[in-house]
Order: structure tokens, then sequence, then C-alpha cells
């Protein structure tokens, strides 16, 4: 008679073809999303690209908590972040813009995630037409809410300084 724990070869196979089609999924379901923020990065960029607020909209939660945080100060809350951001920084002060990132990585984990990346920045200044270049780095945080992924956070910062006593 065998023992009660052994269950023997064939069950050992249909579990590992569980295991493995638990795996599967999970992975496929991450990929999706991962694709998902990554096209909602390249949407986020267009926002940028037009100072457009209705593209904001749509893309940011609503939630009272949102925040970005940049070289000239924080916002907090989608009407400041649409004030300050959209229509003061990026409509007022560039007649043109184009945000370009690049080397991104996106994580996920459940109905929350994050991504970092890189971007260069080139546009034309409104007053004086002058031509304007950056480059830098951004996190941004995400949430799924009904569904679809929205812009909870935003960081950005310029490349990192190097040198003696540099970057503090």
């Amino acid at each position: 008679m065998k023992p009660a724990t052994c269950l023997g070869p064939r069950f050992t196979v249909v579990a590992a073809l569980g295991v493995a089609l638990v795996m599967a999924f999970g992975a496929r379901a991450q990929s999706a999303d991962g694709q998902a923020i990554r096209q909602l990065i390249a949407t986020y960029a267009h926002s940028i690209d037009t100072a457009d607020v209705s593209i904001a909209g749509q893309i940011w939660s609503t939630s009272p908590e949102v925040s970005f945080i940049h070289p000239l100060g924080e916002e907090h809350g989608l009407k400041e972040i649409e004030a300050d951001v959209y229509k003061n920084l990026m409509g007022t002060t560039f007649s043109q813009r184009r945000l370009t990132p690049k080397e991104i990585k996106v994580q996920v984990y459940g109905d929350t995630a994050w991504s970092e990346f890189q971007w260069d920045f080139v546009a034309t200044v409104r007053k004086d037409g002058s031509a304007f270049e950056s480059q830098g780095r951004e996190s941004q945080f995400y949430h799924k809410e009904n569904g679809q992924w929205r812009i909870v956070h935003v960081h950005y910062s310029g490349v990192p300084v190097s040198g003696k006593q540099k970057g503090f």
C-alpha cells in the first residue's frame, strides 16, 4: 500500500502543467499591463507636446492625492497639474514642444505600477522664438481604476550631475 503523501508521477505532471499555466497567464497579464502603461506614457508625451488638458484628464487619476514634482516646484491635484504644468509651464512658456521618452522600464504589481525612463525635450520659447533643449529622467506611478491605468504621481529631474562634490 502506498503512503497517502505519495501522489505519484501522474499528479506531479498535472501539478507542473497547472503551475506552468498560471505562470504563463500571469506573465501575459503583466505583459498586457506593461504594454498598456507604455501606451499611457506615449499618450502622456503627446499631452505634453500639445499642452492639452483634455488629454491630461483622460490619463491622470482624478484623486485629490495626485502629484507632480519637477525642478520648478510641485503640484497637487489634477486642477493644479492642469493649470501649472499643462497651461502655464508647457502652454504659456513654449509655442512648440516635443517630449521623447526612451529607455522605458515598467513594473506592475497588481493594480499598482511604476515606470522610469529617460527623456529628451525640445521646444521653442514663446516670447522670443529661441530654441530650448533639455534631457532628464522621470518616474511615474500608476493605479488601475475601473480597468484603466491612470497616472497618480510624476517626478522628473535633470540628468545626474557627476564630479567631486556635485549632485548633493
